[in-house]
Parts: structure tokens; C-alpha cells; sequence
């Protein structure tokens, strides 16, 4: 009995698995057994935007591999110090759509509350590192002038809850705002964007599932998957309890340089994704951040890409290939 409470007590959560990730890229390199003369190009940590990789995912690498694609996605290498004309620091619009504190709006009948800055996994090309977080305010601050905003918005049907990621948030405090959006009448649906079933797995908790499953919402789960090696068994698992609440999942991926931009790659992501229950939905080509440059597929590349995957797989496990351009209505169908 003494054995068994112990094992119960030593099993990380996944608050405890994020404050025991490695935060440092040297620390990453020696798990993998790596040093930094191996590496295609030298380290150079960002202070403003830190390594920051749980140590699930980076168990996911391969060993000794200095091209790992889910290493690439991670580690700070000095191209990211590179100017490169067009690459700037909001390279979608989220300024300009800002209705309040937190909340944008770019499409009709759609707004996206940012509900928290934090996340489990600093990728490099992210297109919100240079966002101001720290201008938001507090969070009930925040909360409270987006749902009063939202009040006065009775063309606005649905919410995107993104970030940062949403699911970092604890989950009394999740619960509470998606009551908050519930009691707003002319809401239909509740997107939720989030990257932690693939890289923190046991946030995926009976409780979360509950809390999502409470809602009058229709729930949309909008999960961020790069690489088929990324879905690992918890990861697995954790989709399908997902899945479980009768939530459409979709996946949508950044087209990345050295990481998926090849037709074998991707095929073997979208036959991974079906086996989770997620369908494919958006390839998205990358957004001209400041820092990512060095991630950049062109376009006719993804094209070609899409027209491979198109004679290989069903029509509903290829991806549509978009880019998000500032000011548009939509997002931009390339193919």
C-alpha cells in the first residue's frame, strides 16, 4: 500500500513537467548527446524569447542527430540574429485588429482572445514572439474588457481561445471564462487552438476533458502539428480523449526548412494525424517573422508539395496550403 500511494505521488503532472524543462540549449544538446561544434550553425539564445522545450518532447528527438526536424523547430542558432528585408515583428496584423485588450478581430463573425502569453514550447518560427503580452494588462483586467467587448458585438458567433496556449491556463480559470463566453447569446461555437496534446500530453487531464465537455458551445479543437514524429504514444492517447468529446479535431502545420518540407514527410503526417482521429486542415507557409527567415519555404515549393500529396493520398488528409496576409478578409488559398 505504501509502495503504491509513493508511485501515485511521483507521477509528474504536467505543471511539474513544464517546470522541468529545459530552458537552456546546452542542457538540450547534452541530453541528446550533442556538443555545439556538431551543430549546421552556432547557438545564440535570444534573451527576449528563451529556449524553452519539455523534457516529453525533446525525448521524442533522435538521439545524436544535429538536423533533428523537432530539434530544428526549438533551438536558438545565430540565423535568427539575421536581418532579412521583409521580416518583421507582427507580420499578421494583430495591432490593428486589436477590439480590446487581448481580443482581435480579422474575420467577420470571428474574434480570437488571446488568453494567456505562456507556452509549453518556444518555437523559433513563432509569429507572435515579438507580441507585447506584457501591455495586456492583467488577466481578469483583460478577461472582463473582452467580454464586455464581446457584448457589444452581436455579430461575433464564434471565439478562438489561442495564445501563448490557452491550456496553460489553470483550470478553474479556463472554466470560468468559458462560462463567461457561454452566457453571450449570440455565441454558436468555441475554437480552441493549442499545441500541448503533442508536447505535453498529460495536460489532456478527465478534469480539462469535463470542464470542455460542460460547455452549451459547439467545441472545435485546432491542434499545431509539424512533424510525424511529434505524435508519440501519450500524444496519441491524448487526441483521442479529445476526440472523445465529439469535437471536430483539425491539425494545421507551419511549412518549415529542414523540417517537413518533403512529400514523404508530410504523407506520413497526415497517415499519423488520421490515425489520431485529426484531419489534416491547413499547411500554412511561414509568416514573415523577425528571426525566421531561415525557416522559409517558397511558394512554388508548397505548391509543388500539395500537387505530390494530392496524387498520393485522399483528398481529405492533404492539407489546404495558405498564407495569412495583413488586412485580408480570409486566409489566402494558394492552390
Amino acid at each position: 500500500m505504501v509502495a503504491r500511494t509513493q508511485q501515485r505521488w511521483q507521477t509528474p503532472t504536467w505543471k511539474q513537467e513544464l517546470a522541468a524543462a529545459f530552458n537552456e540549449p546546452l542542457a538540450l544538446l547534452g541530453a541528446l548527446g550533442l556538443s555545439p561544434a556538431e551543430l549546421p550553425e552556432p547557438l545564440q539564445p535570444a534573451p527576449d524569447f528563451r529556449c524553452l522545450v519539455p523534457q516529453g518532447f525533446a525525448a521524442l528527438m533522435g538521439r545524436g542527430n544535429p538536423y533533428d526536424p523537432l530539434l530544428r523547430q526549438v533551438l536558438p542558432l545565430a540565423a535568427e540574429a539575421r536581418p532579412t528585408a521583409g521580416y518583421v515583428s507582427d507580420p499578421v496584423g494583430d495591432g490593428n485588429a486589436r477590439l480590446a485588450p487581448g481580443l482581435l478581430q480579422k474575420y467577420q463573425g470571428r474574434a480570437l482572445l488571446i488568453a494567456t502569453g505562456a507556452c509549453a514550447l518556444h518555437c523559433r518560427y513563432c509569429f507572435r514572439r515579438h507580441y507585447p503580452y506584457a501591455d495586456e494588462g492583467p488577466q481578469q483586467e483583460r478577461f472582463a474588457a473582452a467580454i464586455a467587448a464581446l457584448e457589444q458585438a452581436p455579430d461575433i458567433n464564434e471565439v478562438i481561445l489561442s495564445g501563448g496556449d490557452p491550456l496553460l491556463l489553470d483550470d478553474p480559470v479556463l472554466a470560468a471564462l468559458i462560462a463567461a463566453l457561454d452566457a453571450l447569446p449570440q455565441l454558436r461555437r468555441l475554437r480552441l487552438h493549442s499545441r500541448l496534446p503533442s508536447i505535453l500530453p498529460s495536460r489532456i487531464t478527465e478534469r480539462l476533458c469535463a470542464i470542455l465537455a460542460g460547455s452549451r458551445l459547439q467545441l472545435v479543437v485546432v491542434v499545431h502539428i509539424n512533424h510525424p514524429a511529434e505524435l508519440g504514444e501519450d500524444a496519441h492517447r491524448a487526441l483521442l480523449s479529445l476526440a472523445e468529446l465529439g469535437a471536430p479535431l483539425l491539425n494545421q502545420s507551419v511549412l518549415l526548412r529542414g523540417v517537413n518540407d518533403a512529400v514523404d514527410t508530410l504523407g506520413e503526417l497526415s497517415e499519423s494525424l488520421i490515425r489520431a482521429r485529426v484531419l489534416p486542415y491547413y499547411l500554412h507557409l511561414l509568416d514573415p517573422v523577425s528571426g525566421a527567415a531561415h525557416f522559409d519555404v517558397p511558394e512554388a515549393e508548397g505548391r509543388r508539395l500539395i500537387t505530390q500529396l494530392r496524387q498520393r493520398l485522399p483528398g481529405y488528409l492533404v492539407p489546404r496550403l495558405v498564407r495569412e496576409q495583413r488586412g485580408a478578409a480570409a486566409k489566402t488559398l494558394l492552390l
